[in-house]
């Protein structure tokens, strides 16, 4: 069953040995689940920046089980706040969600887990690259895919509810606002006449799967940059970096006051 699963989905069956660097004694107890099927796992931990020029890359790189482990973590997400909150509309429920699993929340579950340790990138990235978002949420999809189809969906369930339900309190998140566009534009507007404006500065990865990297400028000059799978949340991304960059100066620092 689980090898007609693999070539359904696939995945590779037996991953090149050569480039299996993961402690996975380590990395079953970092994750509070047992591992059966190891190629998964050592799969699920490596990025495709390894395998660049590699014929069918994605065949033995970590994006088809991301793509696995991000929709079993979407549905698991889904059915707990479903149960939770019995009298919720669908808008309320959807935006929890997306509170929950996108990308900048996953990868700050990973690092709580510091999965990046385990995480295998080209020697080309550097530090900053290899801790981004989305390397580590991609990671984070991935083991939960590998859990999927290695432990079965209870497991799954149980790693889910762990790491990104019991982790967060959900009625405090549910009444945070985080439209980090807007409270920076409030912010800007306060202190100065000058607009925040949005780049795209980087674009990457398949049509499927697209990677944004945004930056918000003020007065021409670079304060965040956000990274994500749609423009929108790393807008948001970027806008809340630029807020840390602006409440960690003097006030009104660099603006020109109105």
């Amino acid at each position: 069953m689980i090898d007609w699963i693999h070539k359904l989905l696939g995945l590779a069956k037996d991953p090149d040995p050569g480039m299996a660097n993961v402690d996975l004694e380590h990395l079953s107890r970092v994750i509070g689940c047992s591992i059966t099927n190891e190629n998964l796992f050592i799969q699920a931990l490596r990025h495709r920046s390894l395998l660049r020029g590699k014929p069918d890359s994605h065949m033995i790189s970590n994006e088809r089980l991301e793509y696995l482990g991000d929709s079993v973590v979407g549905f698991l997400v889904a059915e707990h706040l479903f149960n939770t909150y019995t009298d919720s509309d669908e808008g309320f429920l959807t935006r929890l969600r997306s509170k929950l699993v996108n990308g900048r929340a996953l990868a700050e579950r990973a690092r709580e887990l510091n999965l990046g340790s385990f995480i295998q990138v080209s020697d080309s990235l550097n530090e900053e690259q290899r801790g981004s978002n989305s390397i580590l949420a991609d990671a984070f999809e991935a083991i939960i895919g590998a859990i999927y189809l290695d432990q079965g969906v209870d497991a799954a369930r149980a790693f889910i509810h762990r790491t990104v339900l019991h982790r967060v309190d959900l009625d405090l998140l549910a009444r945070t606002r985080d439209n980090y566009k807007s409270t920076l534009l409030e912010y800007v507007q306060g202190r100065s006449q000058i607009q925040p404006e949005y780049e795209v500065v980087e674009e990457s990865g398949p049509s499927h799967d697209k990677r944004f990297v945004v930056a918000v400028m003020l007065d021409g000059e670079e304060y965040g940059r956000g990274e994500d799978r749609s423009k929108k949340s790393a807008e948001q991304t970027a806008a809340k970096n630029a807020i840390e960059t602006l409440q960690s100066t003097e006030e009104g620092t660099g603006f020109k006051q109105s």
